[in-house]
């Protein structure tokens, strides 16, 4: 019987917002039916190769996203998630959607938001295509892909790669608004396959009673607790 496939995922990682990472593994773990290869992407395991030179962004895996395509060979399929997000269903209903004729597969959203500052007193702007870099399933080998290289992406625009300016708009394919439910920009949705705490973690002051937050406490709690 041959292996099964592991789901590889890659999770933005950033030492200020630690619980995050850690919360969002506990909730991929526990909803997931498939073996799971689960990476951080934290910017000290990736010193030997990449240098973060953007001065912009609110968060330190903001531009790291975009190595997802060159850290998997350029090879194969990838799902990359903001740290801030809480999985509530099954991930590897997510992974059987993607595509081999498509570069990405985003959430594209297509709102302005009414909170110009967010967690740890960042600022919140509008662009073209926010938030539609936050959950990407990654077509590692598609070939527009291959020049998300670390010198390419630590030179590049963040404008240009925020809005996936090297793919046209047919190789990028939309994916359900369910695996991206913006907390807090977007009216509240219990059916939500995903929570995105956007705009700051439950465990931030001023974020504990959002939509989610109980559910994310709870959940670090049985990441913490010993049965």
């Amino acid at each position: 019987m041959p292996l099964p496939e592991s789901i590889k995922i890659f999770l933005g990682y950033d030492p200020r917002e630690a619980a995050a990472y850690h919360v969002c593994c506990q909730s991929l773990i526990e909803h997931s039916s498939e073996p799971l290869e689960i990476h951080p992407l934290a910017l000290n395991n990736m010193a030997r190769f990449y240098a973060e030179a953007h001065t912009d962004g609110s968060n330190a895996f903001i531009y790291s996203r975009f190595l997802v395509p060159y850290l998997c060979g350029f090879s194969g399929f990838a799902i990359f998630l903001d740290g801030d997000m809480l999985v509530r269903r099954d991930i590897a209903e997510l992974w059987h959607l993607r595509r081999p004729d498509r570069g990405v597969q985003v959430v594209q959203h297509d709102y302005k938001t009414a909170h110009p500052i967010k967690y740890l007193g960042a600022k919140n702007e509008d662009y073209p295509r926010k938030n539609w870099s936050s959950v990407v399933v990654w077509n590692c080998g598609y070939f527009p892909n291959r020049k998300l290289t670390p010198e390419f992406v630590g030179k590049a625009p963040g404008s240009y790669l925020h809005r996936f300016e090297w793919l046209t708009d047919e190789q990028i394919e939309a994916l359900p608004f369910a695996w991206n439910h913006l907390n807090i920009e977007y009216k509240p949705n219990p059916a939500a396959a995903l929570y995105h705490y956007t705009l700051g973690l439950p465990a931030f002051e001023g974020y504990g009673t959002q939509e989610g937050a109980d559910e994310w406490f709870a959940t670090a709690d049985r990441m913490l607790t010993p049965m």
